[in-house]
């Protein structure tokens, strides 16, 4: 159904438009590292071991998200935990900070409920599974999974068991919501990692020396479909969905509408296994189809260490592409859609192979930092083997986090003169969000790094251009609109953007899409909504430097 509103524009209360940025110093660099000004002092634990449990190298995800609803996106880490031979005297503890408007975090983590959990965390999936309103946490890990209900008064509950997905026994990297079947209510999707115990798992070492074993060492797992009862409780439909054969190594996952029939489909990201193109089928089940895609394998026919993936046009074909990290010596590869669910791989012609060749990569999104209407790719790399220096001159254990600006045609060129100074550091970099704390339209980073403080980065230039934000709220869809659609026309300019579940590695970013619509600006704006449900909301005169608030 085609239909046209006026558009209600309607700020939130404490304001969607752009917050006042004089906590932000002038900068030439394009983002900023105002960790410590913010107040975050949080530290990621991995419970690193003598045993080496590779379980150790892999975390931990984060989240932004407007938990109090007071149009300030807060922020949620996960840290990793302790094994059978790293018990320590403090038990590591997650953290949530809330946003308090000036450049400034607080750590409400004690008052929350949030701070431990009973397992070893790896990521988090931030979303309204009852849609009152509020984001809730599903937090990902080992042996459990534990889904954090939201009490809209800054405390979460444990609902994990009266909801059914716990995912016991199971090692789970990334999660992602969505609506796979148009009832309305989210569905949860977890990519599993691989089969694995701390009793009598693989031994490796390197000349005597105790290391990290390679994950061919460790069988790969089935995925979990979780299907939303509407009641508080879920269903699990792997085998129904005709998923439960596809076992691999599950990393990232990110879900979007491959094909354009108003239906979301599902990529997953694996680990040395093949990855997976999961298109929805209208009835429940999902079909395998990555080979005859052409995103499987590398040109060689052979399986990447793959960790994190985002969709997202890069070429103005508005069509989504795909963007995955992977291993050193493999390159993390893009997938150009080149229609009716086929792909080209793009990765030596975009430019990141070359860049990209001597990383390990971890969390990766599409984000137009400066707002020419272009998207870019910010990604964090790290390595999971503490004696690679001793065998590779090329390949560093600590590794820096990389900014590739898009020309517009898929084509990327690393900006690092002028990125900023944490993109001439080295890091253990892993999950990665993107989320614009500020509201001032520049879309800002933040990501993890192993056993170490996380990196909070301002944009300094995206607010520097004409923008246009926007924050969907579903009625009949899905309260936080994933799955939606949505098509900007500014004067003779087309953008397409898609509101996707999950996206980079272990992590969940802002629910908002801010549109950067640069020399554009002055012409007539025109926003084509397509909403989870298939019924379309057609918005006009849309104000520009400003997020707005718009109701199915």
């Amino acid at each position: 159904m085609r239909w046209v509103v006026a558009l209600f524009l309607v700020l939130l209360v404490c304001g969607l438009a752009a917050v006042p940025h004089s906590h932000v110093e002038a900068s030439d660099e394009f983002f900023s590292d105002v960790t410590a000004r913010a107040g975050i002092h949080w530290r990621h634990v991995s419970g690193e071991s003598s045993e080496r449990y590779l379980i150790e190298t892999m975390g931990g995800g984060v989240a932004f998200l407007d938990f109090d609803q007071d149009g300030l996106e807060d922020l949620f880490f996960v840290t990793g935990g302790e094994t059978p031979a790293s018990k320590g005297s403090t038990p590591p503890r997650n953290a949530l900070y809330r946003n308090l408007g000036n450049g400034k975090f607080e750590d409400v983590t004690d008052r929350s409920g949030l701070a431990r959990i009973p397992f070893y965390g790896m990521g988090v999936a931030a979303a309204d599974f009852d849609n009152d309103g509020y984001p809730d946490l599903f937090v990902t890990g080992y042996p459990s999974c534990a889904l954090l209900h939201n009490n809209r008064d800054g405390t979460f509950t444990d609902v994990t068991q009266k909801a059914g997905v716990q995912n016991a026994g199971r090692w789970a990297a990334s999660a992602a919501w969505f609506d796979y079947d148009h009832d309305g209510r989210l569905d949860l999707f977890v990519a599993n990692y691989a089969k694995f115990s701390y009793e009598g798992g693989p031994h490796c070492d390197y000349r005597g020396e105790r290391t990290y074993c390679a994950q061919v060492s460790y069988t790969g797992e089935r995925l979990t479909l979780y299907h939303n009862n509407g009641d508080g409780s879920f269903t699990d439909v792997t085998r129904e969905a005709g998923l439960s054969e596809l076992i691999g190594r599950g990393l990232g996952v990110v879900t979007v509408d491959v094909n354009d029939d108003g239906w979301p489909d599902v990529f997953v990201a694996r680990d040395a296994s093949p990855n997976l193109l999961l298109i929805n089928q209208h009835n429940g089940r999902f079909k395998d189809v990555a080979l005859n895609a052409e995103v499987a394998l590398n040109m060689d026919g052979n399986a990447r260490a793959g960790m994190g993936v985002d969709a997202g046009d890069v070429n103005g074909d508005e069509r989504p592409d795909f963007i995955v990290t992977d291993f050193n010596d493999e390159q993390h590869a893009l997938f150009v859609n080149a229609g009716s669910i086929l792909y080209r791989e793009w990765t030596r012609e975009s430019g990141l192979a070359a860049v990209t060749r001597f990383f390990v990569g971890w969390g990766v999104h599409f984000i137009d930092f400066d707002n020419d209407g272009n998207l870019d790719l910010v990604l964090v790399n790290g390595h999971v083997n503490q004696v690679i220096e001793k065998t590779r001159l090329d390949v560093t254990y600590r590794e820096p986090p990389l900014l590739m600006a898009n020309n517009g045609k898929g084509v990327f060129h690393n900006v690092v003169e002028q990125a900023g100074s944490v993109f001439h550091n080295r890091y253990l970099g892993r999950g990665l969000a993107v989320g614009d704390y500020d509201n001032d339209g520049g879309v800002d980073v933040v990501f993890t790094c192993l056993n170490d403080a996380p990196v909070l980065l301002h944009n300094n230039v995206g607010r520097l251009k004409p923008w246009i934000g926007v924050r969907l709220e579903g009625t009949k869809s899905n309260r936080d609109a994933i799955g939606a659609k949505l098509t900007l026309t500014v004067g003779t300019k087309t953008s397409v953007r898609w509101i996707t579940g999950g996206a980079s590695y272990l992590s969940s970013h802002d629910s908002r899409v801010a549109f950067g619509v640069g020399r554009d600006a002055a012409g007539p704006t025109r926003l084509e909504i397509r909403w989870p449900n298939g019924d379309v909301q057609t918005v006009n005169g849309l104000k520009l430097n400003q997020y707005q608030r718009i109701v199915e």
